[in-house]
């Protein structure tokens, strides 16, 4: 049987959560900027949440639902956010998530991690195409998944609402994204 990977980059580990996770997830989550500009993280984010959360995670993996992956430092082990893939096999594709926890915002964490999980879902799980979006408003995320080599595909119009109000999403998508993500944040980087 296969298990959840663990995944490196030049600085970071993608590794499997725990329910040892818990209190950095509810402690990073649960703030206010965490759960704005996203779709599943409640608010407040409460006892017991955590832990019921990460639990799930495994067994969705196992389903062939998705990968889901704690973002941690390499230097220090610290989980700085959560990265993962909602899959549709039928499809061949996925839907990329993410969130850094407000103390690591810019410097990069989160791209590095995003060009990471294109390359597992392009090359290990196979997937023909890959897709995020994001609140219009929130342009950090759209930036990430730019230079994570995604392409804008379009605006889905009063697509969700957050807090009472109708918010459009901005689509990007990227097929067959390894190499592409791989030249594309290569070349930022120089």
């Amino acid at each position: 049987m296969k298990h959840p990977p663990i995944l490196e980059t030049e600085r970071l580990v993608l590794r499997p959560l725990q329910i040892s996770d818990a209190p950095r997830v509810k402690e990073l989550a649960g703030a206010y900027e965490i759960y704005r500009p996203t779709l599943n993280i409640p608010h407040p984010y409460e006892d017991g949440m955590a832990e019921k959360w990460i639990a799930s995670r495994a067994s969705r993996f196992y389903a062939g639902e998705g990968v889901d992956l704690a973002v941690t430092l390499k230097a220090d082990g610290i989980l700085m956010g959560v990265i993962g893939l909602e899959a549709s096999p039928r499809h061949s594709r996925a839907e990329l998530g993410y969130w850094i926890g407000v103390p690591y915002w810019g410097n990069g964490y989160c791209t590095e991690a995003a060009v990471e999980m294109i390359r597992y879902g392009s090359e290990v799980m196979k997937l023909h195409k890959i897709t995020s979006s994001h609140m219009e408003w929130n342009q950090a995320s759209g930036r990430v998944m730019q230079k994570a080599g995604m392409t804008r595909e379009g605006t889905l119009v009063d697509h969700v609402v957050k807090d009472g109000q109708y918010q459009a999403m901005i689509l990007y998508g990227i097929i067959n994204g390894a190499d592409v993500a791989m030249d594309k944040h290569n070349a930022a980087a120089s």
